[in-house]
């Protein structure tokens, strides 16, 4: 691929494992229980006394039912008087709390150390230049790199550290013109999902005075000749630009040098108000490839313009939305496309666009055992990205879909790259696993040959710790994979604190990836697993499907299930084990402790999905319908509101030490879901077990966050597990390990 931006149509779900946070910003200013067993409190001291959280009589009447909600005014600005006094009271609680943990300090010490390496992001090439992201280490943001060759010296183009003095304006895309001349980049102020464009001459290192605003999921694609980019918008909103619903995205383009007043509308719908376009200007630069999405369902549209008669308009070329289709690459008419039509696993097709009916379209590349995540074509080639176990595979074949092998990976973990153009005799794809940093890798097309172009040095030894993949049972049978990492040497006499990571949804895998934070926790004893749930990515869209919708249970079974096999399995224990998950995982995390509270000794939600009755009502969540539901059917009602962790909070129950994140500038999963949750568990805790809520300011879903906010929020995660846990953790040579160790 030509382009490089962090934008997808799987951003729209939010995300698993995503960063943030500093102390000093934040502290200035039903499923039925399946047992009668409830957790026992943690003896973590005196009940805390939380701050005053006033209920309203507000109901909602869905087909006929009446649902209380009493915390509906935590849904207001979050700057309005009475919520920001909530905040600063919570946040209060919360770093009172966390200061009484004598570990928190040297926590953040060693996250902060262990943090402190060079991190390397991908090259990708562009008019006879390199481009790559690098951060030496504590950056709040990485900068941009360019290279007139491999072999020449790096050049700073731009460094995101300059816009703010809090590292909180953070970049979200880029996209440089086929010449080489001129970069388009995005930025993000304070978390948002709201993106600004601007365009940098990449010789002067100087911005344009272009400016381009309101776009928002949208990357940035080149005419061939370098006068002008296609980008997708929203109107300006008319409320709370951090709340308000995003309907009626529309396609434009946008010429160098002129304002944004002046862009050419493109392609919009007027009649489709969920609609949504990626413009994609082919290498060739013949035809520009429309994306057309309906939030975070994988079936879409494939349109087209052809650039050199660009009167002849549109051209809806797959237009039934039966399957997941995507762009590889073309062939003058022929268009390789990955789809999931016919195959769950993935499959490519050529189809050619003098004669498009689909009994004239080819498979070029049949499906797999594997899953087939993603494709690139380099150098004649065709690389295919498959899943094996939620692990990478990567096969090369040529373009008419016969085998020419494997690239050999140094092990067992996930591989990322494989983009370029397809004359080009170069790629690149980094390479990490849970205990080894992520390693760039430049491929010889020609040769096969894997050659290192930047590898990070961490004071991290990958032989002192063992992953192994198990398989455990799920509720109804089904066969789930789970990722297992600790030190060597590990003693299963259920007294090991364990944290268990999930997703489980928008079929999203959850694969083998490097975190300092992760090695913290390992270094301090701790067992850290992750279970690949239904819903996620891990083996095609049977696999997503099942753990949707009014399926969606599934993923809080399998979840639960991974619990119990850790427990059962001699790793851990009840006291011992923390469950922790962020936006959609969030959510997991919350179903899963208001219907097993007696399982778990604490629990982390992050960022999450709430409350299930009014998800659709913010922001884009209307766009995570494919996943969940929607109150508006029936059916679907009850399913959601038989799980939603804010309606299925029980007044007495004694629930785990939970420590809640979120932030004031959330604009994916608004900072209400959490509010909410928190103000309802804390009324009804029926024993002294804490519940917090940490709540950053300036901050967002995850993306872009400074790398002080993510080590402070970590350590804090850390600090509190090391408190509900009853973990003893003492300095050593390594950093912090666990006393007797």
């Amino acid at each position: 691929m030509r382009h490089r931006t962090i934008l997808s149509a799987l951003a729209l779900a939010g995300l698993a494992a995503v960063g943030c946070t500093t102390t000093s910003s934040l502290t200035s200013s039903a499923s039925p229980t399946p047992t009668t067993r409830h957790a026992r409190s943690a003896g973590l001291g005196p009940a805390l006394s939380y701050p005053d959280a006033k209920t309203v009589a507000h109901t909602d009447t869905y087909h006929g039912v009446r649902v209380a909600d009493p915390y509906r005014w935590l849904e207001g600005d979050a700057d309005s008087p009475d919520v920001r006094a909530w905040i600063e009271s919570e946040n209060a609680l919360t770093f009172s709390w966390l200061g009484s943990v004598p570990a928190r300090e040297e926590i953040t010490r060693r996250m902060t150390a262990l943090w402190d390496y060079e991190k390397f992001g991908m090259p990708w090439k562009e008019g006879g230049k390199y481009f790559y992201t690098y951060n030496d280490g504590l950056m709040n943001q990485s900068q941009l790199f360019v290279m007139d060759s491999l072999d020449a010296e790096p050049r700073l183009l731009l460094d995101p550290n300059t816009l703010s003095a809090d590292g909180t304006i953070a970049t979200g895309g880029y996209s440089v013109s086929p010449d080489g001349r001129y970069l388009a980049y995005s930025i993000s102020d304070g978390g948002s999902d709201w993106r600004e464009w601007k365009v940098r001459d990449v010789a002067t290192g100087r911005d344009l005075p272009d400016l381009i605003k309101w776009s928002k999921f949208s990357g940035a694609s080149w005419l061939p000749d370098g006068s002008g980019f296609f980008y997708s918008r929203y109107d300006e909103p008319a409320g709370d630009e951090l709340q308000s619903a995003n309907f009626f995205q529309k396609l434009y383009l946008h010429r160098v040098g002129t304002p944004q007043s002046a862009d050419t509308l493109v392609y919009e719908r007027p009649d489709q108000k969920h609609w949504g376009f990626g413009g994609r200007v082919t290498d060739d630069g013949r035809y520009l490839v429309i994306n057309v999405w309906k939030g975070t369902d994988r079936k879409n549209g494939i349109f087209y313009i052809d650039l050199a008669s660009p009167d002849s308009g549109v051209v809806e070329l797959l237009s039934d939305f039966d399957a997941s289709y995507s762009f590889i690459d073309n062939d003058g008419p022929v268009f390789w496309l990955r789809t999931d039509l016919d195959a769950p696993r993935g499959r490519v097709i050529a189809v050619n666009l003098n004669r498009p009916g689909r009994a004239f379209w080819e498979e070029t590349i049949p499906q797999r055992e594997e899953t087939l995540r993603g494709v690139g074509a380099v150098g004649g080639r065709f690389f295919a990205s498959y899943l094996k176990d939620a692990a990478t595979q990567i096969r090369v074949y040529d373009l008419g879909g016969a085998p020419l092998g494997e690239v050999r990976l140094p092990g067992v973990g996930s591989a990322f790259g494989f983009g370029g153009k397809r004359h080009e005799t170069e790629t690149f794809y980094s390479f990490s696993s849970y205990t080894t940093p992520p390693t760039v890798y430049r491929y010889d097309t020609t040769t096969g040959r894997s050659i290192v172009f930047r590898r990070p040095q961490v004071d991290v030894n990958p032989n002192d710790y063992v992953t192994r993949q198990v398989f455990y049972t799920s509720k109804d049978g089904t066969r789930i994979p789970m990722f297992i990492t600790h030190k060597r040497g590990l003693k299963r006499d259920g007294q090991n604190p364990t944290l268990l990571y999930g997703y489980g949804g928008f079929n999203i895998p959850l694969t083998p990836g490097f975190s300092v934070s992760n090695v913290v926790w390992m270094e301090m004893g701790g067992v850290y697993a992750v279970a690949n749930l239904r819903g996620g990515g891990e083996y095609g869209e049977e696999w997503h499907q099942a753990g949707t919708k009014l399926d969606k249970q599934n993923v809080f079974d399998d979840f639960i299930a991974a619990a119990e096999w850790l427990i059962d399995a001699g790793y851990t224990s009840t006291p011992k084990l923390a469950i922790q998950g962020r936006s959609n995982g969030g959510l997991l995390v919350g179903a899963c402790m208001t219907q097993r509270p007696d399982l778990y000794g604490a629990c982390l939600p992050g960022v999450g999905v709430m409350d299930m009755l009014r998800f659709e009502s913010f922001t884009i969540g209307w766009a995570w319908a494919s996943d969940y539901g929607s109150v508006a059917n029936e059916d679907e009602f009850e399913a959601l509101r038989a799980y939603s962790p804010y309606h299925n909070i029980k007044d007495g129950v004694c629930y785990p030490p939970t420590f809640i994140v979120t932030a004031d500038r959330d604009d994916r999963v608004v900072p209400a879901h959490s509010f909410k949750f928190a103000a309802r568990l804390q009324a009804a805790q029926g024993c002294d077990n804490p519940v917090l809520i940490r709540i950053e300011t300036r901050a967002g879903h995850g993306g872009g966050k400074p790398t002080d906010k993510i080590i402070e929020e970590r350590s804090d995660e850390f600090a509190f597990l090391v408190k509900a846990l009853k973990m003893e953790p003492a300095l050593s040579a390594g950093g912090v390990a666990a006393a007797g160790e």
